[in-house]
């Protein structure tokens, strides 16, 4: 029998225990995938941009912009595209199902940033065919059950139409998927022009524009230039990269990051410490057997190698079990609650559920590798 083979039957000894404890691992990797999952969505690394760069109204993103920067904008040398939105926030059906619909220029939409969203030439011909028609992004879709030729109604909280009502009515001419599959597909695109001919306020002003640098050209260089442009005007700009935009709209309600270093750290020593008590009970128990195992030939370091190789299986198997549940949870709910389970948060994850099975370990371990002979033998 390998020592492997060995430290799995030890493990599963006790097949109460042994899965109690895995619970308690797939519930604390649980936790760190999601929390991790959410703080990658939020601080941008899932998707966000750190090249595009968003110019909006200095006052806040509420206060809309005139049509007329669209030109000085696009007037920049170090400009190599540049588009324009007006945002409509409304629901579909119930107040709590909130959608959003961005009102945009197609064509130059497409140059901007139609790779990230996956903007395709059959794509935006169906946007032209009639003005009211969308393109509904895949995780909107699929959380609404709606499909292409379906006409839908969205209410708007605010944005009033010039019959008087807020109800607005499209027709999914296609399904945007996004480049991959942290990009955020969980709104609509409209046409520009039948939104703002049917709107009774607001004419010829948009919420925002989207520029993309030339190669070569650094980012914050260009929005520091588009800034001055209009910095004595009646509206002055505030130009960032998405990335940069999350991260300081988290920044103004907490220090998220800490947050959830606490919170996980804390659920991280409860388990350690659930951990430790319960294999240092195992090996307790197992006293005689470790003594027989040494007087057999078994080294110090096999027997060290034993109790890790236990705690390791327990740690393994439920973090596993945990991983696969987060990200389950990212892929239903991911793009409605921002999580995003990247790679690297997924590469972290795993690096945690090792050290948790190591950790967890290491005190039983050097117990039963210290403990003498005559010690063990004097148990029974």
């Amino acid at each position: 029998m390998t020592s492997l083979q060995l430290a799995r039957r030890n493990a599963w000894r006790k097949p109460y225990r042994t899965l109690l404890l895995m619970f308690c691992v797939a519930v604390a990797i649980l936790i760190y995938g999601l929390t991790q999952s959410f703080l990658a969505g939020s601080q941008g690394t899932g998707g966000a941009s750190d090249n595009l760069l968003g110019v909006f109204n200095k006052a806040g993103r509420s206060q809309s912009l005139p049509m007329s920067y669209l030109g000085r904008i696009a007037a920049d040398s170090d400009v190599a595209a540049v588009s324009y939105m007006a945002r409509m926030r409304g629901f579909a059906g119930t107040q709590s199902n909130v959608v959003m619909t961005s009102a945009v220029d197609p064509r130059s939409m497409a140059a901007v940033n139609g790779r990230e969203l996956g903007l395709t030439a059959d794509l935006l011909a169906g946007l032209d065919r009639t003005r009211d028609s969308v393109l509904v992004g895949k995780a909107l879709a699929q959380a609404q059950g709606w499909s292409v030729g379906q006409r839908i109604g969205v209410t708007a909280f605010q944005m009033t139409g010039t019959n008087g009502s807020r109800d607005w009515s499209f027709e999914i001419a296609g399904i945007f998927e996004g480049a991959d599959a942290s990009t955020d597909t969980y709104f609509m695109i409209a046409r520009y022009d039948y939104i703002n001919a049917a709107r009774a306020q607001g004419k010829d002003m948009v919420d925002g524009f989207v520029v993309r640098p030339r190669d070569g050209v650094s980012p914050g260089v260009l929005a520091s230039r588009i800034d001055a442009l209009f910095a004595n005007s009646a509206a002055p700009t505030r130009t960032q990269s998405e990335k940069q935009f999350l991260e300081a709209f988290i920044r103004q309600f907490a220090d998220i990051g800490l947050i959830i270093n606490l919170v996980v750290g804390a659920a991280f020593t409860t388990i350690m410490m659930i951990v430790i008590n319960t294999m240092a009970f195992a090996v307790r128990e197992r006293t005689f057997e470790i003594g027989v195992l040494k007087t057999l030939g078994f080294s110090r370091g096999r027997i060290m190698a034993l109790v890790l190789g236990e705690t390791l299986f327990i740690s393994v198997i439920g973090g596993l079990a945990g991983l696969a549940g987060a990200k389950c949870a990212t892929m239903l709910a991911g793009p409605a609650l921002g999580l995003s389970l990247t790679p690297l948060v997924a590469g972290k994850t795993a690096i945690v559920i090792i050290a948790l099975g190591l950790l967890g370990g290491l005190l039983p371990a050097v117990n039963a590798m210290r403990m003498p002979i005559i010690n063990a033998f004097r148990s029974r």
